[in-house]
């Protein structure tokens, strides 16, 4: 039977960068096009000052659905590990042109020191 050995302290924080936001991207029937356009305009931020949104890296791009799959046309929602410090702004018409992709964000998570 396993037993505990210390008094660790769980808290909350990450391994994989100094904050990492997890976010969905929704809309009904959403396109790759529309996909591409959200996901380029998390790469590149505002391109304007970048304080409404700045550039991020994407760590990690996925599809809650029974198959783990985006289909073109049919997945609503899609949700993307993003790194990095620079501003995120959720909202609706996210990404690069007119998208009609919403975007909001379901977890923040900061390095703990």
């Amino acid at each position: 039977m396993p037993s505990l050995t210390n008094q660790a302290k769980v808290i909350a924080g990450n391994g994989v960068g100094t904050r990492t936001r997890i976010i969905n991207l929704a809309k009904s029937n959403m396109t790759q096009s529309e996909l591409d356009a959200a996901l380029d305009y998390l790469t590149h931020g505002d391109s304007t000052d970048n304080t409404t949104d700045g550039p991020h890296t994407i760590a990690g791009v996925s599809v809650l659905t029974e198959s783990g799959v985006f289909t073109t046309g049919t997945t609503d929602n899609v949700q993307v590990a993003i790194q990095g410090t620079s501003a995120f702004t959720a909202g609706a018409n996210f990404g690069t042109g007119s998208t009609g992709v919403t975007s909001s964000l379901i977890a923040d998570i900061s390095i703990v020191s």
